[in-house]
């Protein structure tokens, strides 16, 4: 299908515009042309085309790789405080870009298209189709492209206001994309990101295509119509003279969560500050500015058109969920007053059987237009970010971004507040100092220590290393923090997002090997669950397998062992009501039972009290908070011993001597701490009055 007139749309898949007159216009600053058709296949012109953006790419990424070594020396992790947020595009300018797209392409059939500020991506990205909703700009994505230009490459489907095609050509569209991608390059995972109706094209789809390796997400899916309130809106349309637009008020209010109103109550609760809300109020008085672009985006009879395909995309993806066998992530917005998008998530995730869903709480229907909503952290957090057919928890890993890390830090920041962690590190020479100077820079390193319980100590660990000497602690974490069962007890996966995104892996033997590998600095607790849910007096107590579990493997590598030390959870909390205490009472005794049956039983060979792997929840009764205090021993060599250590008993020697060297970090930091007189938090708030509440508190002479 050939463009008519200076389109920014041409016939060639990857063939950039040539029209003279459009290059003028605002909107070809921001998009690049990509296929009209899904009908055409790649022509020679194309992989000459492909080839010759691949060796770009390679010398881009060369002189980025140069520009990230030199951040990396500079630790851009240093101070949370200077990371500037991440400027999205504004309301404003999402209507600037919705109103020249539409002067570009008053008519004609469905395209694709890529932004330009999507970028440059990897040759082996996987591909990404973002299917919109009822506006079929294609523009949804708009505050997202950048972020997403990194590690997809990116077609948007846009569908011209005046475009009458029908729910089923629109999936044959689609189809006939995903089988040619699909055929190009059939080792590479296809991304459909759906919003409402777009998502019932994508369950269409991939009900269709079982033999395709789709990954979904579908934001409140429109599967739901015959219970929203559009629905009511058909009847109203049908009568209603084309002079009349009051419903754009209507629709207008419905856009996201009703912003007007949260912004009343957040100021009258002193949440919000003032230049928040200007921010607020200048993208209102935007939308309130292009009610006429809303008008033109969804006339009453385009409006009309699109709501009775919402009712046959609604009926047709729900008559197909059964053949949908796809990985899915469902994001449903709390506040969204289009759909019941909350509760038919909950409805999907029943029947979808590879489905995660998280819930936002705050958002309304419109989830990618929103300021508070990033699709690149929630695909990374959820572990769906993957660049081949299954899953690589170390090669597939992305690291955070400055300002991934700044939040992630900001709401740890009252743990690093009322802890106060004091961290020391051995040097070579024995000598212990204060801060990590004594971690080794270079992997593979192995640090293997103590697990407070349920794991209090985590988050000031990871986030110190990345702050004083820029290394990611990649967690091995139990597999509860990464498979659920659907209607089981445990929480929602999404509680643990944050540890993903911060680089945890499931334990395995597999997983251990990859990071090791790869020259990572992997965090092992070989107590686990048993060390993390301990009972009442088994504080600084080790329950480590018998038989050792890592040595061999992390020689193998000459992996640096560290072994070290951390103490303090008896100062924050008191643990009055454990697992014994809980299993003398039925209700929680079967309670508990049923937690441990739905996790991944590990250690199912082991003896003596590490194989008690039941999850309970720990009663704990909080104190005026002390210290958390960490011990870095000096770190063990194991390079110059690989033969050595292939010797089980040899291997076990060194097992034996980590294990009594993590005893001893923590024997000396329980006898030091008596000696600092900043412990408790008092004396640590009169400090930081005097000294100003950034100072580093002093702690005992070393």
């Amino acid at each position: 299908m050939a463009a008519t007139g200076p389109s920014l749309f041409v016939a060639s898949p990857l063939v950039t515009s040539t029209a003279g007159n459009s290059v003028r216009n605002r909107c070809l600053s921001s998009f690049r042309a990509m296929a009209v058709s899904a009908d055409q296949k790649s022509s020679p012109a194309t992989v000459a085309t492909r080839s010759t953006e691949k060796g770009r790419w390679l010398e881009e990424k060369n002189r980025k790789g140069r520009k990230e070594e030199e951040e990396l020396t500079s630790n851009i992790y240093s101070n949370p405080q200077e990371i500037t947020d991440e400027n999205g595009n504004t309301l404003r300018e999402y209507f600037q870009e919705c109103k020249d797209l539409m002067i570009q392409s008053k008519a004609g059939p469905p395209r694709w298209f890529t932004p330009l500020e999507c970028g440059s991506h990897a040759p082996d990205s996987p591909l990404l189709l973002f299917l919109p909703g009822i506006d079929g700009m294609g523009l949804g994505l708009f505050k997202h492209h950048h972020k997403l230009g990194k590690i997809f490459e990116i077609w948007c489907l846009h569908i011209p206001v005046t475009d009458k095609t029908s729910f089923t050509d629109l999936v044959k569209l689609v189809e006939r994309t995903v089988r040619s991608e699909y055929k190009r390059s059939p080792d590479r995972p296809i991304y459909i990101v759906g919003e409402s109706l777009g998502a019932c094209i994508a369950l269409d789809i991939a009900a269709r295509n079982p033999d395709v390796d789709l990954v979904l997400i579908l934001a409140n899916p429109a599967t739901s119509f015959s219970r929203s309130q559009l629905q009511s809106l058909i009847p109203v349309l049908q009568v209603m003279p084309d002079q009349l637009s009051l419903y754009f008020s209507y629709m207008l209010n419905l856009a996201s969560g009703d912003p007007l109103r949260m912004a009343i109550e957040n100021v009258a609760k002193g949440l919000m500050p003032h230049q928040i809300v200007g921010e607020l109020t200048q993208d209102l008085v935007a939308m309130s500015s292009y009610l006429c672009v809303l008008a033109d985006m969804l006339p009453r009879e385009t409006l009309l058109w699109k709501l009775q395909m919402l009712k046959s995309a609604s009926s047709s993806a729900n008559s197909h969920l059964h053949a949908v066998k796809n990985q899915a992530l469902l994001l449903c917005s709390g506040k969204d007053q289009l759909f019941p998008s909350e509760e038919e998530a909950q409805r999907l995730y029943r029947m979808l059987p590879k489905c995660e869903k998280r819930v936002l709480e705050e958002s309304g229907h419109f989830l990618f237009l929103e300021d508070g909503f990033d699709l690149v952290t929630a695909i990374k957090g959820a572990s769906f970010y993957r660049q081949g057919k299954y899953l690589d928890y170390v090669s597939d890993y992305i690291l955070p971004t400055p300002y991934e890390f700044k939040k992630i830090y900001e709401s740890n920041r009252w743990v690093l507040a009322v802890t106060s962690p004091v961290m020391l590190s051995t040097l070579e020479d024995g000598k212990v100092v204060r801060g990590l100077a004594g971690i080794p820079s270079e992997g593979p390193v192995l640090y293997v220590g103590y697990h407070m319980l349920l794991g209090f100590e985590l988050a000031p660990l990871v986030l110190q290393f990345l702050m004083e000497r820029n290394i990611l602690l990649r967690g091995i974490a139990h597999p509860m923090m990464f498979t659920r069962a659907k209607e089981g007890r445990m929480l929602d996966l999404g509680s643990f997002d944050t540890y993903r995104l911060m680089g945890a892996v499931p334990v395995s033997g597999s997983n251990f090997y990859k990071l090791l590998s790869s020259k990572s600095h992997a965090l092992l607790y070989p107590g686990g669950v048993r060390e993390a849910l301990h009972r009442k007096g088994e504080e600084y107590k080790l329950f480590w397998p018998e038989q050792s579990e890592f040595v061999r493997m992390a020689s193998r590598f000459g992996a640096k062992i560290v072994p070290f030390g951390v103490v303090g959870e008896d100062d924050v909390g008191e643990l009055v009501f454990d697992y014994n205490d809980q299993m003398q009472i039925p209700s929680l005794r079967t309670f508990i039972k049923e937690l441990t049956e739905e996790v991944v039983h590990l250690r199912i060979d082991a003896s003596g009290e590490v194989s008690n792997q039941d999850v309970y929840l720990p009663g704990v009764v909080p104190k005026l908070p002390g210290r958390f205090y960490y011990y870095f021993g000096k770190p063990i060599e194991t390079k110059e011993r690989k033969e050595e250590l292939r010797n089980r008993e040899r291997a076990h020697e060194v097992y034996l001597h980590v294990k009594t060297e993590v005893e001893k970090c923590i024997a000396y930091l329980k006898e030091k701490r008596e000696e600092d007189p900043y412990r408790n938090l008092m004396t640590r708030l009169v400090y930081q009055a005097t000294h100003g509440f950034e100072a580093q508190v002093p702690t005992f002479e070393l």
